[in-house]
């Protein structure tokens, strides 16, 4: 019987003899951070290849670094949502960016907020992220900060550890608002993303100031109050999600009634939610804008829809970068402050002076 041939882990130092560099030349020719002669790079890849070594252990790197190198980045419900929303698409991007240029990768992680499970406790991260603005309070906070990760949000979790990307919501939801009104426009309603985490199931609903008052979103909470600054009288429907259906949901309901009764201008808290109002109102018969006016939030790119909104630009990439380079400060050992971040109202073909 043939006995078997014992074999020892190959290593990086092994590569670079077969090559004939030294180790710290083949460590950057896998770590792709420093200048290697084309000809050197490949007799070191060659060299690996024949000695069949994947690259160096990443795990031994983070111990010897100290960092693990990926960041959490922490997205509320399932990914899919995210994934389908432009706005939170540019946010990532602008973020990805920015841990690209840092060496780091993104750990995606769905935070489901039921308090019972932590998607973290099993990882390795250098820092955390929460790039789309959600619920007040996350259980995965004190589990952060009892590990001294750093943290940064887009205005939510509201908690002392958290650095912020800050938006003037109120404000700007108001300067839409406004907008409207000095159209002429006197009958306005509001289509509001989710309140909470968990809307009431079914159709859009109306909402009260008190439930507002009471919401656990920040952004939609800030925005619809930023409304109600503007039009205390106006009419507010809550979505249940920020999609195009759920707009188109809420601008039945608000539109497919009496014309007396019918609101003039509609003020959305997001892009999505806007283009779905101005398919309700089109199938209804009503136009856009010579009927009905209608503001978005975000200023995402739409090519479908043919109508340029009115809306408040919010650039969803430069957001994510700034939200990155918080994190890179962090990581740097900066302590910065909360970071504001400048939102304008943009006009589009989708307002105009009120109907008479």
């Amino acid at each position: 019987m043939t006995p078997s041939r014992q074999t020892s882990k190959v290593t990086l130092k092994d590569v670079a003899a077969r090559a004939g560099v030294s180790i710290s030349t083949a460590s950057l020719v896998f770590s792709g951070r420093g200048p290697v002669a084309d000809a050197t790079a490949e007799r070191v890849r060659q060299a690996a290849t024949d000695l069949d070594y994947a690259g160096p252990d990443p795990t031994a790197s983070a111990l010897r670094q100290g960092r693990s190198g990926a960041v959490a980045v922490v997205v509320e419900e399932r990914l899919l949502h995210a994934f389908r929303d432009p706005f939170a698409l540019a946010v990532l991007d602008g973020l990805a960016q920015e841990l690209d240029a840092l060496g780091l990768s993104m750990l995606l992680v769905a935070d489901h907020g039921d308090g019972e499970s932590n998607p973290l406790a099993a990882h390795a991260v250098d820092a955390a992220v929460f790039p789309l603005c959600g619920r007040a309070d996350s259980s995965l906070v004190d589990h952060l900060v009892a590990r001294t990760i750093p943290i940064v949000g887009a205005g939510a979790p509201a908690h002392g550890s958290v650095v912020h990307v800050m938006v003037e919501e109120r404000a700007a939801q108001a300067d839409a608002a406004q907008h409207l009104v000095d159209l002429g426009h006197e009958r306005l309603a509001h289509v509001t993303m989710p309140l909470a985490p968990t809307p009431p199931p079914g159709p859009p609903r109306t909402v009260s100031r008190g439930e507002i008052a009471d919401a656990a979103y920040a952004d939609a909470r800030e925005r619809a109050l930023g409304f109600l600054d503007v039009a205390p009288t106006g009419t507010i429907v809550e979505a249940s999600r920020a999609d195009v259906a759920e707009g188109e949901a809420a601008g039945r309901l608000l539109l497919d009634v009496p014309a007396a009764e019918r609101p003039t201008g509609i003020v959305a808290q997001s892009d999505l939610l806007a283009a779905g109002v101005i398919r309700a109102a089109e199938s209804l018969g009503l136009r856009v804008p010579d009927d009905i006016s209608v503001t978005g939030f975000d200023a995402v790119d739409l090519p479908w829809l043919d109508h340029t909104l009115t809306t408040i630009e919010q650039p969803g990439e430069a957001k994510g970068r700034l939200l990155g380079n918080l994190t890179r400060r962090l990581l740097a050992g900066e302590n910065p402050s909360d970071t504001p971040f400048p939102v304008t109202l943009r006009l589009g073909d989708t307002t105009a002076p009120a109907p008479h």
